[in-house]
């Protein structure tokens, strides 16, 4: 970020602490900037000679040249209407409220955007202004907004040795801010040189997302149109909002880049009229899955699979829990070691996301066709996790302590791969006969296990302890339901 996005940044955040004693959060007032700054910025590219996709009584001249409480009458009259406008416009006020009551904080905001030429920024620098306030956000938020933030550095090292190709059709289920789609676009445009019609394609066609938080999605919207992505002229928009487990998106994919939600389980909770509390399973029987599961990640990794084309790839990242649950998790991952070509594992290191002591890994794969020989023939990890030590802002993952693997992954040269301290090939028959086909392996002297000094930070060692325990209980679990129906068959 170069100094005067990080000034123009700065600038804006200012005016976050602000509000924030006047009691709106971070993450409001994200919300409230991205709906202001959309209304700027479709009046000024009305003047450069573009139409204007917000309806007359609702545009920019029109909030900016009020004060007091027509104010803020008129900026909630704004946010409700243009909710229900379709395409872009719709999914980004989508169940838009103000959530910055006081007239005179929201005129503030107003003439601090107003004072800026925004449409004469390059789209990189608006991308990065935005990308910016949405990490802010993310690491200032005490409602867990980093449950769905990955770090950039991660994600373009996942892209760069992913390499999207022009006219594919990418996706992400859990699409976030819109990590993944914004790298992906930018790797396409900065690596091929785009005919018009490709241009179009990439711009329009290309990039598909999906989450199940509205306000997520808002923000979404927002970061893509910033890059220049999506259509305001028409009814079609990149991104969606539903639960993507729910079924089938209706789209194959030629690639698919995602960061499912942590957190293990999928349900809600019941109280009766007696003030009981119970708490409801939610699980998803869908004919293409191979295991009916609760395991949120479980079920992702099941979706995306059955939403890739034939010859389609996918990186997901993934918790380790996924590597060596049983029963469902079992099931899932022999069947993914045979249909499909499972071939790199990246074992994450510890205190590169917002919520403490997630140990996650990056799985990379491609979708095959029907066959009686499993397709995974090696499958290659390298552990940037033993002996590395990372935190969100003293030391934080930079992009550079990812270029060894980004080196030893030899994208479409896979026969090239050598093994090294990090990098090592299992073959698939070793894995199967693994108990529960576990991928959950490593090989590297852990030094924090004999120097206490190194030890983990206490809420990182409460956090795996607390991890282990829910295993072993969802195992008691499993077993007590298979007594059960098994008393109850008699």
């Amino acid at each position: 970020m170069n100094n005067d996005t990080s000034a123009i940044v700065s600038k804006v955040w200012n005016y976050a602490h602000v509000l924030k004693n006047a009691g709106v959060g971070y993450g409001d007032y994200v919300e409230q900037i991205t709906y202001l700054l959309f209304l700027k910025l479709a009046d000024e590219m009305t003047e450069l000679g573009f139409d204007n996709p917000i309806p007359a009584e609702f545009q920019w001249s029109e909030l900016s040249s009020r004060s007091g409480d027509d104010l803020e009458v008129h900026y909630r009259h704004t946010l409700e209407n243009l909710g229900k406008e379709p395409g872009l416009v719709g999914i980004i006020f989508r169940k838009a409220q103000n959530k910055i009551a006081n007239p005179s904080d929201l005129a503030r905001v107003i003439k601090m955007i107003a004072d800026e030429d925004w449409s004469g920024m390059d789209v990189d620098i608006k991308g990065a202004i935005y990308e910016g306030l949405l990490e802010k956000t993310a690491s200032s938020s005490d409602k867990g907004a980093g449950q769905y933030f990955t770090p950039r550095s991660l994600i373009r090292a996942i892209v760069e040795v992913m390499q999207p190709q022009p006219g594919q059709l990418i996706g992400d289920p859990a699409c976030g801010t819109g990590g993944f789609l914004l790298a992906a676009h930018d790797h396409i445009q900065q690596h091929h040189k785009l005919d018009k019609a490709a241009r179009k394609h990439l711009k329009t066609q290309a990039l598909h997302g999906n989450d199940i938080v509205p306000a997520v999605v808002s923000l979404c919207a927002m970061n893509l149109y910033l890059h220049g992505i999506g259509s305001t002229s028409n009814g079609e928009a990149p991104i969606t909002e539903g639960d993507a487990l729910a079924k089938p998106s209706g789209r194959k994919f030629d690639m698919i880049l995602a960061n499912p939600p942590f957190g293990k389980k999928g349900g809600y909770t019941i109280v009766g009229d007696d003030g009981r509390i119970t708490t409801e399973k939610q699980e998803y029987e869908r004919d293409e899955f191979w295991a009916t599961t609760s395991n949120k990640q479980l079920n992702f990794l099941q979706h995306i699979v059955s939403e890739l084309k034939i010859g389609g790839s996918a990186a997901v990242v993934l918790p380790d829990n996924v590597l060596f649950e049983s029963g469902a998790g079992e099931t899932i991952r022999r069947n993914l070691l045979k249909r499909c070509n499972v071939h790199t594992l990246l074992r994450l290191p510890t205190g590169i996301f917002y919520a403490q002591g997630v140990k996650a890994n990056v799985l990379f794969f491609e979708k095959k066709g029907a066959s009686e020989a499993p397709w995974t023939k090696d499958l290659w990890i390298y552990d940037l996790r033993t002996n590395q030590h990372f935190t969100l802002k003293t030391n934080p993952l930079k992009e550079s302590d990812l270029d060894d693997f980004k080196a030893a992954y030899k994208p479409g040269a896979f026969a090239k791969r050598q093994e090294t301290e990090r990098f090592k090939k299992f073959t698939y028959d070793e894995i199967v006969a693994r108990d529960k086909a576990n991928l959950d392996i490593f090989w590297l002297k852990d030094e924090s296990l004999e120097d206490t000094e190194n030890l983990p930070p206490p809420a990182e060692l409460a956090a795996e302890i607390v991890e282990s325990l829910e295993a072993a209980l969802e195992e008691f679990r499993a077993v007590e339901e298979a007594l059960t129906q098994s008393e109850s068959g008699k």
